[in-house]
């Protein structure tokens, strides 16, 4: 199972809108097939073991990472292939989120006299695809709130100066995150104050990055074209998110200028998160990294909708009473109403250090 877990992990953030599922067959104390899920979420990652198997499945052990599918979508139900791969048993590290799956898949192959057993690495394979969880039971994506801040909680001075907060391990960081997620979220204001490019740059060694969709809440299409976003030559796709109260020449500038216009609905004369999320669900977006500013930071734990925190803390303190905060928004009226993290680990990045925790956690099956 280990093996394929890593297999899992080497796949994640170039499966969506699929789970990164990693498969391994053994047969004899020898491993004679194993695949991960490809790019774009297919084929699965049965498949790409039983066809590297070949005959060589037939009385086999199958560990997998995910409970083999057995729903037609876009494929035909794994459940089913390995039944007529005459696999005599399979292990399984957790079952499927998905309600058409939930269960139905190892029911399946004990009905074929296949013995199934769930377990053995159920926690790590449900933290590698808890966004699919979200998305297939919540319908809307897995969100992660990135913050930079000092020890004081700013993100910048007072007269706007924000780059470098933290340093560059903590920014490599970062990084690889954008390299698993579908895309990024920040505000207007980010654009304007900052002119970011929302790419995904990786050390040199690891593998070619990802570029996730670029999304900017724009509320009234402020977006200047010269904003770095709206560069053609950088690779991915920008979307501006914008809202009817924006003028509809604003509209059609941006989108003459290469990037797509998102209309959506206002909740008090701004973009409507929960609105925004429900279409991103609709388009297949799986997970967003939200990289602020405060602005966009505070609507989403204000509506209740981080699913995990990412907070790079750096050894410095701004001060100021005009230097912004990490996170604005109403906030709670008492301490008891914060939003506490359930599992905080905190981990150094170079002379930075990571909180990380979940505010909730994705619904799987028992």
């Amino acid at each position: 199972m280990a093996r394929a877990l890593e297999l899992a992990r080497a796949a994640k953030g170039r499966t969506s809108p699929n789970p990164a599922v990693g498969a391994v067959l053994v047969r004899d104390g020898v491993v004679v097939g194993e695949g991960a899920t490809q790019p774009g979420g297919r084929p699965h990652a049965e498949t790409v073991a039983l066809a590297a198997a070949g005959e060589r499945a037939r009385g086999a052990t199958l560990y997998v990472t995910l409970e083999p599918c057995s729903h037609h979508g876009r494929t035909p139900p794994c459940a089913d292939a390995v039944i007529q791969a005459r696999v005599s048993s399979v292990h399984v590290a957790t079952l499927d989120p998905n309600p058409l799956v939930a269960g139905e898949g190892a029911r399946r192959l004990r009905a074929a006299g296949i013995d199934v057993t769930e377990g053995d690495g159920r926690d790590y394979a449900r933290t590698l695809n808890e966004d699919f969880a979200c998305w297939v039971t919540n319908r809307r994506p897995w969100v992660v709130a990135k913050l930079a801040a000092s020890l004081d909680g700013r993100i910048a001075t007072r007269t706007g100066e924000s780059r470098w907060i933290t340093g560059p391990e903590a920014r490599a960081e970062g990084h690889r995150w954008r390299d698993r997620v579908d895309a990024i979220l920040v505000g207007v204001n980010t654009v304007l104050t900052d002119d970011p490019e929302l790419t995904t740059r990786l050390p040199e060694g690891e593998r070619p990055p990802k570029h996730p969709q670029r999304l900017v809440l724009d509320t009234h299409c402020r977006t200047p074209l010269t904003a770095r976003v709206l560069n053609s030559a950088l690779p991915g796709r920008t979307t501006i998110v914008t809202t009817a109260l924006a003028p509809v020449g604003r509209m059609t500038i941006l989108k003459n200028a290469g990037a797509e216009v998102l209309l959506i609905g206002d909740y008090r004369g701004r973009v409507s998160i929960d609105s925004l999320l429900g279409a991103l669900a609709e388009r297949e977006v799986t997970s967003v990294l939200v990289e602020g500013g405060a602005t966009v930071h505070g609507a989403l734990f204000d509506a209740g909708l981080v699913d995990f925190v990412l907070a790079f803390i750096a050894p410095l303190v701004i001060g100021g009473i005009g230097a912004p905060a990490a996170v604005g928004g109403s906030g709670p009226a008492t301490l008891a109403g914060a939003h506490r993290l359930l599992d905080p680990e905190v981990r150094s990045r170079g002379a930075d250090t990571l909180v990380a925790g979940h505010l909730r956690r994705a619904a799987w099956p028992d």
